[in-house]
């Protein structure tokens, strides 16, 4: 007859069940990182038994807590979790870490893994991606919550490591936490200071208890992180501080139990070694073979969330249903948020702008077509870096997002209306890295469609940040002003050259530079329906003439990316003139120069390679055809990428040396982009191509 455990053997049973499934995983796949996990698994053991509100069998439910793992190289950590607690996640993938298509890869990836929230690894970016989520959770509770029916009530938590606090996006996230006193949002320190190279004291002394203090967190210190007392009442106590995000210090040994590795490196980022798991297993009192084993004891208990988790969303549907019934448009508005649906009429008042030669900056433009937007779509939040007057960013009358327990007495720079977490303008600081995590926190929860706004130079910033929301398939948009040379005063600190390339490079990032405001108009709405993918919209500066429609293609051509926006007159054309953004004009200039010569030009905008790739060939031949061999691409950067679209008897007119401070117009001149010039390169392809026949 079997005995009964007690609570706490139970408790330690499951413990020891992650730490081994965690050892046996990275020892079979002879790659990853055991000790993180054989530590922090008491901390992830209690919260998620005991406060984490999810269910297994939808981990999509809406009002789930978020739980971010940002130290992400403990994966197996989150694997063995959502494998014992009932996600569809079988003991098949955990024995597959690390290998080809399974879905238990070396970092957690959000859409590969079910339960996984946001794709970290990086360090630093999970921390910032929570701060996002808990944004989320407080605006559409702010928004949508009435009195008796908080529809939108969850926590973010996460585990954080050494390195991740060590990263300047994680210092960055925080203080905005800090002063937006997000009370629901809860991290674990992971304090086992070891570093893959090193103890941390070689680089990292610092008080970060003070740190996370100053910053305007509530903070807490376990001093044993197998206590699971003082573990439960840390964390009671942080869910019930409501005015400031938590951080809980505890104190770990990486590689716990391992008798030659605990408290050291060489646990940090390499199995413990055959010899090392069989040792560690004795140590323990867990059976040294098979591997993989789970006490039945153990996997009983954890899949006791399973019954539970369907309890609480249906609790949930029930409290929906009522509140659908008290407050119809208001439950309406929020299924659609919820399931990411763009409202009927969202694009009614998105304004059309006629033909001016002078001209608008397409940053002046994108800011008429935001606040057309904005009032008939509740879903679009955002900010940018400290640069709303230069973005022209702001939602006007909407609101800024800030703590409800702040005063706008006299604040300077404020949008108006609203003051608390319904706002909709996010204030984010010179803080372009925590933005670029933040709005990917938010993506990642659903309920917004999240932009931020900085200058196309400072994209390389937030840089890791896009990259990691273009591989989770993020629907983020970027609003890139200042993109080119044709900033000007500033000079080339400020003035983009290499940034347009950099981001063409980067897979699954839809990049989009309208050439006047009428394509900004229908970049927004590209923008706005792209799914699958974030959006870096690129805006000038500098005035662009208004292009004449009755002339030139219609702006809706921008939607394909890249379209024939002037024909040659009078016959078959003799050369292709291809131009982004503030060059477009300048082309349909020269094309104008040109004719007057009998030289007959096409000229094609082209705002948007990654759209035009994904045209159909026929299409593409269409605008770019074989035949047509003598094509001129303009564009004010590197002219790195272009020759796909000139070939080789193509030219390309662009920027390879840095800009210079003086009027965007004389910069312009000084770097080659006149009529001029664009006539004399076109004309010098034409001469070559009569003295080779």
């Amino acid at each position: 007859m079997k005995t009964e455990l007690s609570l706490s053997e139970l408790d330690n049973l499951c413990i020891n069940t992650i730490r081994f499934l965690s050892i046996d995983a990275v020892q079979k796949a002879n790659s990853g990182h055991p000790g993180m996990p054989m530590g922090a698994a008491p901390m992830a053991y209690l919260l998620w038994t005991r406060f984490l509100m999810h269910n297994p069998a939808n981990p999509a439910w809406f009002n789930r807590d978020r739980f971010v793992l940002s130290a992400g190289h403990g994966s197996m950590l989150l694997y063995s979790l959502l494998h014992l607690t009932g996600y569809d996640l079988p003991l098949e993938e955990i024995k597959r870490f690390r290998q080809w298509g399974s879905r238990t890869p070396g970092h957690p990836e959000r859409g590969i893994t079910p339960g996984v929230e946001t794709t970290t690894g990086p360090l630093g970016q999970g921390f910032g991606n929570g701060v996002g989520m808990a944004i989320a959770e407080a605006h559409l509770a702010a928004r949508y919550n009435r009195p008796g029916f908080e529809i939108i009530n969850h926590f973010t938590y996460g585990i954080v490591s050494d390195g991740d606090l060590m990263e300047g996006v994680a210092a960055e996230a925080a203080s905005l936490a800090g002063h937006l006193r997000l009370g629901k949002l809860i991290y674990f320190y992971d304090d086992n200071r070891i570093s893959l190279a090193a103890a941390t004291d070689l680089t990292f002394t610092e008080d970060r208890a003070g740190r996370f203090g100053a910053y305007g967190w509530h903070v807490q210190t376990v001093d044993d992180g197998n206590d699971l007392e003082a573990i439960e009442g840390a964390l009671a106590n942080a869910r019930s501080e409501t005015q400031r995000p938590s951080l809980i210090i505890v104190r770990t040994h990486i590689g716990f139990g391992s008798p030659h590795r605990q408290d050291t490196f060489e646990a940090h980022g390499s199995p413990l070694g055959e010899e090392e798991v069989r040792l560690t297993k004795e140590n323990l009192g867990w059976p040294v073979a098979p591997p993989f084993h789970i006490p039945e004891e153990a996997l009983r208990h954890f899949r006791q969330g399973v019954e539970k988790g369907k309890k609480v969303e249906a609790a949930w549907d029930a409290g929906l249903f009522s509140y659908a019934r008290e407050f119809p448009e208001l439950a309406r508005e929020l299924r659609q948020v919820m399931e990411g649906e763009l409202p009927p009429g969202w694009d009614a008042d998105i304004p059309r702008f006629p033909a001016d030669s002078k001209g608008m900056a397409t940053r002046v433009a994108s800011g008429k077509v935001m606040n057309a937007i904005a009032a008939r779509l509740p879903s679009l939040i955002g900010g940018s870096g400290d640069l709303n007057p230069s973005t022209y960013t702001p939602l006007l009358g909407l609101g800024d997002f800030e703590s409800p327990g702040l005063t706008p007495a006299d604040r300077q720079g404020a949008v108006g209306g609203k003051w608390g977490y319904a706002g909709r303008n996010l204030h984010f600081g010179v803080r372009e890295h925590a933005m670029g995590a933040i709005l990917n926190g938010m993506a990642a929860h659903g309920g917004t469609i999240p932009f931020g706004a900085t200058f196309l130079v400072f994209s390389d910033y937030l840089r890791p940040s896009l990259r990691l929301a273009a591989l989770m398939g993020l629907h983020v948009i970027h609003v890139f002003t200042h993109d080119s040379i044709g900033l000007g005063e500033d000079g080339p600190t400020h003035q983009s050259v290499e940034q347009l390339a950099a981001l063409r490079a980067m897979p699954n990032l839809a990049v989009i530079r309208p050439g006047d405001a009428n394509e900004t108009a229908v970049a927004w709405r590209v923008a706005l329906e792209t799914r699958g993918r974030p959006v870096a919209l690129v805006l000038s500066r500098q005035h662009l003439p208004i292009l004449d429609r009755t002339i030139c293609a219609p702006a809706e051509g921008l939607r394909r990316g890249g379209y024939v926006l002037a024909d040659a007159q009078g016959g078959e054309p003799e050369l292709l003139l291809i131009a982004t953004g503030s060059e477009v004009s300048l082309a349909v200039a020269a094309q104008q120069k040109l004719s007057e010569r009998n030289v007959r030009a096409r000229v094609i905008s082209m705002p948007s390679w990654e759209i035009f790739d994904e045209q159909p060939q026929e299409y593409r031949d269409e605008v770019l055809p074989s035949r047509l061999r003598k094509r001129l691409a303009i564009e004010a950067g590197v002219p790195l990428g272009w020759h796909r679209y000139v070939g080789g008897e193509g030219d390309i007119m662009g920027v390879e040396r840095f800009g210079a401070s003086a009027p965007g117009e004389v910069v312009f001149r000084e770097y080659g982009f006149t009529v001029e010039n664009v006539c004399r390169r076109a004309l010098a392809m034409l001469v070559i191509g009569e003295d080779e026949s």
